[in-house]
């Protein structure tokens, strides 16, 4: 708490000034300029591979800059977060009370993570003031931005980020529609994964933290978790937009509107920018402030991540190259490769090989990690808080506890019918299933659900629910 104090005394603003942009070779290359008063400054860049030159130029301008302005903001929390400065003020663009008022809603649910582990109490009244240029030239003209818009044709562009839900989303949707995928840094996962798919050009990005911001991280200044779903929210419609886009579908699935932990009073969810209530606020911001010409939705809403797993499971050939642990990411100093390969130690590891344990073959499994996760009996603690037994749920994309308590049900079954329970399983048939007597019940009702809370269109609705019958999932109508 001192720290953040004393930061936020001695840094008392952020200012987002301004942005450019510019076409180099085929690349349109972004840059953003940042500073905390006193004296540090940010330039972080964002580079879009392969634009269409001649399409770029049918779009207004202020269609453009509007864009651009928006993924500025989104990109700005990165940097406010290292100080937490009591005042954003705005200097590139105009936000009206709305439009502040739903930024300064987004921080507070979006960096509730960041806030817990940091300690920060976020909810006084002078916690943030946003500050915006009442003088900027788009202050008059604010909401005529969709007469300048050009349709745009209906297909689709689907965010990959190299786990199994977006490959799910792709091979489903690829029978029926025009599609397209688009990575943000893509790892080789990604890259592979558009390689099997046989997408011919993929829209790539290349995100550039200012090495500034990582120094600043070196020396104590605040870190943590911000909202990248809503980063890569704001980054989709812009990219829609200039390569020709209706749909921006996303795979974000039912299990993520669950959080993890109360905290002065409210709940945090690590999941926050992927869950639905995130979606709906999202979609009406882009239908007013951005374009009204873009559908986005989440195609995966009415499914737990387990449905999708089973689903998954028949696509054997991406086992080899589907990668969704955050710690095969991750760089640290002194280790500058990420592994690129599953930890098997992490909550994400173990939620991922529950969920996929009692739908494929264990051998392939074991190829997939590396190993036979339920032999690490060091992980017992982790189950344990995967289905709500202790601590809390961990800050990870993983599913609900109800779910994850289902998946662990499930792969005892099949251990028992294999005769092979590992210790994992030996501790959920001792210690924890006979708190659960009616264990099988939940399990059909999970496994047969289907969440009516969604922003499917018709078309795409049954598109999914023809597909999950015909895979013997009996969804409740």
């Amino acid at each position: 708490m001192e720290k953040f104090e004393s930061l936020r005394t001695k840094y008392p603003r952020f200012v987002y000034k301004n942005y450019s942009y510019r076409i180099k070779n085929r690349d349109l290359e972004i840059s953003f300029s940042f500073s905390i008063e006193k004296g540090i400054n940010f330039i972080p860049k964002i580079i879009i591979k392969n634009i269409n030159k001649v399409r770029l130029k049918h779009i207004n301008k202020r269609v453009l800059n509007n864009l651009i302005f928006h993924l500025g903001l989104i990109e700005s929390l990165s940097y406010w977060k290292a100080t937490c400065s009591p005042e954003i003020e705005i200097k590139a663009g105009y936000l009206d009370k709305f439009q502040m008022k739903w930024w300064r809603d987004l921080i507070f649910r979006g960096m509730g993570q960041f806030f817990y582990e940091n300690k920060i109490n976020y909810r006084t009244s002078d916690f943030i003031k946003i500050k915006s240029n009442n003088d900027h030239k788009d202050k008059k003209d604010k909401n005529n931005f969709q007469k300048y818009q050009l349709e745009l044709k209906k297909r689709i562009l689907l965010p990959l980020g190299g786990g199994k839900d977006s490959i799910v989303s792709l091979e489903v949707l690829k029978k029926h529609k025009e599609i397209n995928l688009f990575s943000l840094n893509p790892n080789l996962a990604a890259k592979k994964i558009v390689e099997i798919a046989g997408v011919k050009n993929p829209v790539f990005v290349e995100r550039k933290i200012d090495d500034k911001l990582l120094e600043l991280n070196r020396k104590g200044f605040l870190n943590g978790h911000t909202p990248f779903s809503a980063y890569l929210a704001f980054l989709s419609v812009f990219l829609a937009v200039i390569f020709d886009y209706k749909y921006v579908v996303f795979s974000n699935e039912r299990s993520s509107n669950e959080g993890n932990i109360k905290y002065l009073k409210k709940f945090i969810n690590h999941q926050y920018s992927k869950s639905f209530e995130f979606e709906k606020k999202f979609r009406k911001y882009s239908q007013k402030f951005l374009t009204d010409k873009i559908m986005y939705f989440s195609f995966l809403r009415p499914l737990y991540e387990i449905q999708i797993a089973k689903l998954f499971s028949k696509y054997k050939h991406y086992f080899p190259v589907f990668l969704s642990c955050n710690e095969a990411s991750k760089t640290y100093s002194g280790r500058k490769i990420p592994t690129g390969k599953w930890c098997g130690s992490c909550p994400k590891c173990l939620f991922v090989y529950a969920c996929l344990y009692p739908f494929i073959n264990k051998l392939l499994l074991e190829e997939i990690f590396g190993e036979n996760i339920y032999k690490r009996i060091n992980l017992i603690p982790m189950m344990e808080e995967l289905i709500g037994e202790k601590d809390f749920k961990p800050f990870e994309c993983v599913g609900t506890k109800r779910e994850s308590l289902v998946a662990f049900y499930l792969s005892w079954k099949k251990g028992q019918q294999g005769r092979e329970p590992r210790f994992l399983l030996r501790h959920f048939e001792k210690k924890i299933l006979p708190r659960y007597p009616k264990l099988e019940k939940e399990t059909e009702k999970i496994m047969n659900s289907w969440n009516k809370k969604n922003n499917l269109p018709k078309d795409f609705k049954k598109i999914l629910k023809d597909y999950v019958l015909t895979e013997k999932f009996n969804l409740i109508q």
